[in-house]
């Protein structure tokens, strides 16, 4: 397998048109500044030291160095060998409310950055187990299918916000049913699937305690985390108070009833958010204890550094070109390289 390490610094070939064109433009230039003392025939026979071609071979040299010094910064490797990996976990389907009043503000600075806080922790402490992200509002949407690449993970976690809903609502069934759709087969026969619910409980669009019911029968535990206070707190969007039609202030209250059927019906666990703690870290520690599933992983490792090979060419070119003078040396003249013969 090949790839660059640092692909962002094969940008910097773009140079190497615009320096062609510099030269190109300068070597124009200076001709036309030739061609007003004589004809440059006869120009050439009086100045026999000078070298057009020798200056053209440098610029070849420099660019060709530069291009194989901007590829040595790229990192080009080689994959040597496969490896299958073999580990022990459970496949974590977190799903995670997007919708509005996620934006309210009784935890600091809200509810949804302070979910993006914990889960970026979770994964931190992860280890073999996979995870999968789903974020909803009025509909689910898949973020990351099921993976056990943390950093990938952190990365889309990063990106959850209101605005990747393109319905608002809170489809709590929707959500949970789109879950059980997203599991690897590896774990269908086992016990080691588990969904993550982060919401605040606010389900105003189907019946999330079927969806419930139809993961309990295939063996999925949900756990579910209520994240909000029972006070709640008014959702401020772009520095503006949502109000209702009557043009009173939309409270967004923590609706706990429903996350605690979920979780009892599959036989999962409710933990209510506190603002020193999400909840994510006792449901792990809960999870730690279901069974584990082996799961196959094949990696490409051992990559083989190939920069130094560029480095060498590329300092060697330039040695070449410093060492290659403008001029003509009339010790090797003789040869001839870089002009025709002369009609006899």
């Amino acid at each position: 397998m090949f790839r660059f390490a640092n692909p962002q610094y094969l940008w910097l070939l773009w140079l190497l048109p615009l320096l062609a064109a510099l030269f190109w433009a300068a070597a124009r230039n200076r001709r036309k500044r030739l061609e007003r003392f004589g004809h440059l025939d006869v120009l050439r026979e009086l100045m026999p030291d000078v070298s057009t071609g020798r200056m053209k071979l440098k610029f070849i040299l420099f660019c060709t160095a530069l291009a194989l010094l901007i590829l040595a910064a790229a990192r080009p490797q080689l994959g040597s060998k496969l490896r299958e990996e073999k580990s022990q976990g459970v496949e974590m389907m977190l799903v995670v409310d997007v919708s509005n009043s996620m934006l309210a503000e009784d935890f600091e600075p809200n509810r949804l950055e302070r979910t993006k806080y914990a889960i970026n922790k979770l994964f931190d402490g992860l280890q073999q187990d996979r995870v999968g992200l789903i974020v909803f509002a009025g509909e689910p949407k898949v973020q990351l299918p099921i993976t056990s690449d943390y950093r990938m993970a952190k990365a889309f976690a990063r990106r959850i916000d209101t605005s990747l809903a393109d319905v608002q609502g809170t489809a709590v069934g929707k959500a949970l049913e789109q879950a059980l759709l997203s599991f690897s087969g590896e774990t269908a026969e086992s016990h080691s699937r588990v969904i993550i619910l982060i919401t605040d409980g606010e389900n105003h669009e189907d019946d999330a305690l079927e969806v419930a019911r139809q993961a309990a029968e295939a063996g999925i535990r949900i756990y579910t985390i209520g994240i909000g206070t029972p006070e709640g707190a008014p959702i401020q969007i772009n520095g503006e108070f949502i109000k209702d039609e009557k043009g009173d202030m939309v409270v967004s209250k923590l609706d706990e009833k429903l996350l605690q059927q979920i979780a009892e019906i599959t036989g999962g666990a409710y933990v209510r958010s506190t603002k020193q703690s999400i909840g994510l870290d006792e449901i792990v520690r809960s999870i730690n204890d279901m069974e584990q599933t082996e799961f196959s992983t094949v990696r490409f490792e051992e990559f083989n550094e190939q920069y130094p090979y560029l480095l060498a060419v590329a300092l060697v070119l330039l040695l070449v070109e410093f060492v290659l003078l403008d001029r003509r040396n009339p010790l090797l003249a003789h040869l001839n390289i870089f002009r025709e013969k002369r009609e006899q």
